[in-house]
């Protein structure tokens, strides 16, 4: 995993009780590469885990190529020192995720909701990772494939944080790398607490903020807020914060649907969004009187976080977002 900068982290050896089902014999081996760096190689010998549709997937080795058919996924793939062979839609994971590097040469296998699948097995895959809500029928046409495949979740509005890290965890496992995605896991823990320090120390006046991403249709703009139940939301009150959006959310992702006029019922808190150049829509509310009104816009609590930060992402998008929340409120 690409290690934080902005803030020194000590990983928490103990304290942390995380499990996904499965075994990997035997653990993998520590190693020192020439730069003195810590590194681990892949458990060699079968390795048996049980995925996040319940199914039994058996490997006789560790897999070393692999094709991945959503983004948070192929982030932990990469995090885990794995290069996938391929990976569905390479130039948005490239434009969307940046808390990994993917090779802009991986072969690109369709979109994440329709894969081509001439494209995936012409990989001479040992691995398909797919997203479990992409749907059964993927999963069927996958399995006529004398293949592995191994379903995992992106999302779960019950429990999002928890679901990102088994998600890691189980791709872990999966790849004979169990120790180093326990390793990310902890190391996300140890940016969570430090965050919340840094937050508690500067004591901000409002604590309170609606996170959303938008798109405009002409002049009409769509907003959608990320609710309780959503990852970048429960990352925020982990964080000590508020999320103001208790409207009405999807119980998967944990997003909402609103419009300008139903930003009013969070206007006293700091609206966050995630900066990009390929929609307006900022610009387009900057006309809109009900914009112009609100609270956060007139006492100037509108905070960008950086692009290519992906709210569905493992733990080192989750590490992003901690060093987003600390931008705006610890500073």
């Amino acid at each position: 995993m690409t290690r934080r900068t902005t803030l020194a982290l000590t990983c928490a050896a103990a304290g942390l009780v995380l499990s996904a089902c499965g075994t990997t014999q035997p653990s993998a081996e520590e190693e020192t590469d020439d730069t003195g760096d810590s590194t681990s190689e892949a458990a060699s010998g079968p390795i048996s885990v049980t995925d996040q549709a319940g199914r039994t997937v058996e490997l006789d080795a560790a897999p070393e190529r692999v094709v991945v058919l959503e983004w948070g996924q192929t982030e932990s793939v990469l995090s885990l020192g794995v290069e996938p062979v391929g990976v569905a839609d390479v130039d948005g994971y490239i434009t969307w995720d940046t808390a990994e590097e993917l090779d802009p040469e991986t072969t690109d296998v369709g979109v994440r909701g329709e894969p081509n699948l001439d494209a995936v097995f012409s990989e001479n895959p040992d691995l398909v990772i797919v997203e479990a809500t992409r749907g059964d029928p993927i999963i069927r046409q996958l399995e006529e494939y004398d293949v592995p495949i191994l379903v995992t979740e992106a999302a779960n509005a019950e429990d999002p944080v928890g679901t990102m890290k088994e998600t890691h965890l189980l791709i872990g496992q999966a790849l004979g790398r169990e120790d180093d995605a326990r390793a990310d896991v902890e190391e996300f823990e140890a940016a969570v607490e430090e965050g919340r320090e840094a937050i508690d120390a500067a004591d901000p006046e409002n604590r309170s903020f609606t996170y959303v991403d938008a798109y405009a249709d002409g002049a009409n703009v769509a907003i959608r807020p990320f609710g309780q139940g959503s990852q970048t939301g429960e990352i925020g009150e982990e964080l000590g914060l508020e999320n103001a959006w208790t409207g009405e959310v999807d119980d998967v992702y944990g997003l909402g649907n609103t419009d300008v006029e139903g930003m009013t019922a969070v206007s006293d808190s700091t609206l966050l969004y995630t900066g990009t150049e390929s929609d307006p829509w900022l610009s387009e509310l900057e006309r809109n009187p009900v914009w112009e009104d609100l609270a956060f816009v007139r006492e100037d609590r509108v905070e960008e976080f950086p692009p290519g930060i992906w709210t569905f992402g493992g733990p080192g998008s989750s590490m992003q977002l901690v060093d987003a929340y600390v931008a705006a409120f610890g500073g």
